[in-house]
């Protein structure tokens, strides 16, 4: 058995296990800490991300596999169960934590919790890329900072640089929730910057286009930036600090 499919899920576990530790690390500096409804929450968050990182995925690229006569239906059935994405996963898991808050009624927002959180757990995604090999950039002409792929190509870092994006926005979500600011808006801040940090990197990744240049995975990141700016907007008119939980 090849370990490096092992690898992949087993980080992605770690992730979320971790990412949960750190979540609950943040809501005990926090007043809310004791409603367990932000327990319910975080599980609504976790598989609405895990929906829309594949649904995503399958609007972009997956689709193609189904229709390669290339590969076998153990190669499909394999690409289909690996494949996700993070764009599909921001968007899912924002979806279903504003669906979950309604349900349990809890009307503060969550936003800077996950703040911290996504970008930590998507670094250990992206370190089953790095491991499976999946997420290559574009071949180039070799240089210092290139990676050799599987058939020693030389390709741009698509998975390094997207982990470091993650880490400095990790670094960033903390120092903001300390200092207590942008109030509220701090995951719509993170759903911009990953959003416009996605569109322009996408052109560097070995993706197949599906609409002119453009890529399914950058139809998803305009998404995520819309949505960013439109709830900050929106959370801008109608929330104030008092009711600022975190």
């Amino acid at each position: 058995m090849n370990l490096t499919y092992i690898a992949y899920p087993a980080l992605a576990i770690v992730g979320i296990v971790i990412s949960s530790m750190v979540w609950s690390r943040v809501l005990r500096r926090d007043a809310a800490a004791q409603d367990h409804r932000l327990e319910i929450i975080y599980i609504a968050a976790l598989c609405g991300a895990f929906v829309g990182a594949k649904a995503v995925y399958f609007f972009a690229e997956g689709w193609r596999v189904l229709l390669d006569p290339a590969l076998t239906r153990e190669q499909v059935i394999l690409a289909l169960l690996t494949g996700k994405t993070i764009t599909g996963a921001l968007l899912g898991g924002y979806i279903t934590v504003e669906i979950a808050k309604k349900l349990v009624e809890y009307t503060k927002p969550t936003g800077d919790f996950f703040a911290v959180v996504a970008p930590f757990g998507l670094m250990f995604g992206r370190v089953g890329c790095f491991i499976q090999g999946c997420c290559p950039g574009v071949a180039m002409d070799a240089h210092w900072y290139t990676l050799a792929d599987a058939h020693g190509v030389a390709r741009w870092p698509a998975v390094p640089v997207e982990f470091a994006f993650n880490f400095t926005m990790f670094i960033v979500g903390v120092v903001l929730y300390r200092r207590r600011a942008f109030p509220g808006q701090l995951f719509h801040l993170y759903l911009i910057a990953y959003g416009i940090f996605r569109f322009g990197h996408e052109f560097a990744r070995d993706i197949p286009p599906l609409i002119g240049p453009i890529t399914g995975y950058q139809i998803a990141a305009i998404a995520i930036v819309l949505l960013g700016a439109l709830r900050y907007r929106h959370r801008a008119a109608t929330v104030t600090a008092h009711d600022y939980s975190g």
